[in-house]
């Protein structure tokens, strides 16, 4: 039996693997703390980055960072590409199934349980699929006393998690939560190694320890931080972009008003006429005295002129009409009698 190592770096190894499950739960909770106060479709998107959070950078990273401690005497390590890629992806979607359980079905016991289990039992299986993807010239066993103690430990891990994707609020909450969770992630990881141990197979055939399948981790650790780098940056900048529960529930809760409160019809305003140019009468210049006073004679003389022809006119008229008429009758009758008068005598 070969001896095997977890901490062949020293801290360098758990301490980066435990920091990387811290962030990974805290961003996890942030974003199902959003999902809790949106809509049915919003719900699903900030679970699905939850998920990504937690199983990705949360569990596989770590799980990943934390394998890398491990060495075996006179024996190489080495990686399967296909089955470690795998791996990541079962550690997302198996977080991605229990938050969308309990997201869905609320904060019942009943689904908070089935979450649970199954988040628990899948968290196990990625790890021991990760474990089966490492490739030395050797033999794995693995104790059935710890392989079953951590399972154990990740379905309460993953039911603890569960349960504060539902109730944990406010920043101090949160990220106590996400230390407890680092700390149930790792200790789980650590318990399944510690269960694995290692028969060579090679002690009759020189050199067959440089021919191990597979890649080194380091060949495996330059892409993983590069990805999970991008990864936690851009989800940094969603959720920091995002909005709070609390104001999400606050839109939330004015909506609703707006929606119970009956319209209010208020009355059409009266247009108003257009408004007209003003009147603009232009002011005559003022005349020059001489000619006011020219004036004043031509408009005197003409009024004394036209007094002149009526009373000449009347006059005639008269004259004419009453004297013709006096002394034709007169000078008619009179001399007429006093002829015949005195011819008589």
């Amino acid at each position: 039996m070969a001896d095997v190592h977890h901490f062949s770096y020293g801290l360098w190894t758990p301490v980066p693997a435990y920091s990387m499950s811290v962030v990974g739960s805290l961003l996890g909770l942030l974003f199902a703390s959003r999902a809790r106060a949106s809509n049915e479709v919003q719900r699903a998107a900030w679970l699905g980055l939850a998920a990504l959070s937690i199983g990705g950078t949360g569990i596989w990273v770590m799980h990943f960072i934390a394998i890398l401690g491990f060495t075996v005497d006179g024996s190489p390590v080495r990686f399967d590409v296909g089955l470690t890629v795998f791996s990541a992806f079962m550690a997302v979607a198996v977080v991605g199934l229990g938050l969308f359980t309990v997201g869905y079905g609320g904060d019942r016991p009943v689904p908070l349980l089935v979450g649970g289990v199954i988040t628990g039992l899948g968290v196990a299986t990625m790890h021991y699929t990760g474990m089966a993807a490492m490739r030395m010239s050797g033999e794995i066993h693995y104790g059935a006393g710890l392989v079953l103690l951590s399972v154990v430990i990740a379905v309460v891990a993953a039911t603890a998690a569960l349960w504060f994707t539902l109730r944990v609020r406010g920043t101090l909450a949160t990220v106590g939560a996400s230390l407890i969770m680092g700390v149930a992630v790792t200790g789980m990881h650590y318990t399944g190694m510690a269960s694995m141990t290692v028969t060579m197979d090679h002690a009759d055939q020189p050199g067959h320890a440089d021919h191990v399948p597979g890649v080194t981790g380091t060949g495996v650790l330059l892409p993983v931080i590069v990805v999970v780098s991008l990864i936690a940056t851009v989800l940094l900048v969603v959720v920091g972009m995002a909005p709070t529960e609390d104001e999400l529930e606050d839109e939330a809760r004015t909506l609703a008003e707006r929606l119970a409160t009956p319209p209010v019809h208020l009355p059409r305003p009266t247009p108003e006429p257009p408004a007209r140019a003003p009147l603009i009468v232009p002011r005559r210049p003022p005349l020059d005295p001489t000619s006011q006073a020219a004036s004043a004679d031509v408009e005197s003389g003409e009024s004394v002129h036209g007094a002149g022809v009526e009373d000449s006119a009347g006059v005639e008229d008269s004259a004419g009409v009453e004297d013709g008429a006096g002394v034709e009758d007169s000078a008619g009758v009179d001399d007429g009698a006093g002829v015949r008068g005195s011819g008589t005598s």
